[in-house]
């Protein structure tokens, strides 16, 4: 049965292999689904997608596809492994270790890159602290598997923390009877790398000094 399955379409699905429902390939070409494999409901495999073994030895032999789970072109997802429910594997991943809910996996051997959400908690004080010092991370989410995304996370709780503690260095001063002079917050929003001239600068009709390596500032015409 899977040698006529796979002269037709182009994917080999062993007959003993467990599949739920609403279970999706898309361009289904290289497709290999091995007899012991277990794919629960709502997945998504894409072409090249491999659900292999790693021995000979009968019995459990082959991968476990939790719930809602999405393996990406070219990716190998080989042994007596489970995928949990919600795991995203991306193109050409190897992936042979069990992978939590949620996770995110890529690369050769496959590696996590992002988990599950970071609690209500967890999130909303860093969401607070971000408002309070005007900053906006366009475009991020807080599960997308975006190192720089994730950099930026930590940097925030980071300044956050030192917030926190510059809070309960000022309290104590103050208990001791010191005053301590208010300082408002910049606006990291006003932070550019390129800053346009200084309006007083262009209303003489003098164009903004460069550095021509002397140490001089000369106008150009």
């Amino acid at each position: 049965v899977s040698h006529i399955s796979r002269w037709l379409t182009g994917i080999e699905i062993h007959p003993g292999a467990t599949i739920g429902r609403r279970f999706f390939i898309d361009h289904g070409m290289g497709v290999v689904i091995g007899e012991t494999a277990e794919i629960g409901d709502d997945c998504t495999l894409y072409h090249g997608v491999t659900l292999g073994g790693t021995s000979w030895q009968k019995g459990k032999r082959h991968p476990t596809l939790a719930n809602d789970v999405v393996v990406g072109a070219g990716a190998k997802v080989l042994g007596p492994i489970t995928l949990g429910t919600g795991v995203r594997v991306g193109s050409n991943a190897v992936v042979v270790k069990n992978v939590p809910d949620g996770a995110t996996v890529v690369g050769i051997p496959g590696r996590i890159v992002a988990r599950p959400a970071e609690p209500d908690e967890k999130h909303a004080r860093r969401k607070a602290f971000a408002e309070k010092i005007g900053f906006d991370a366009y475009g991020t989410t807080q599960d997308m598997p975006d190192p720089v995304a994730n950099a930026i996370n930590c940097l925030l709780d980071h300044v956050h923390a030192m917030d926190q503690q510059m809070q309960n260095m000022c309290k104590s001063l103050k208990t001791l009877g010191m005053e301590m002079e208010l300082v408002e917050m910049p606006d990291l929003g006003a932070c550019d790398i390129a800053s346009p001239p200084e309006p007083d600068k262009l209303d003489n009709g003098s164009a903004p000094e460069t550095d021509n390596g002397s140490g001089q500032g000369s106008n150009r015409d």
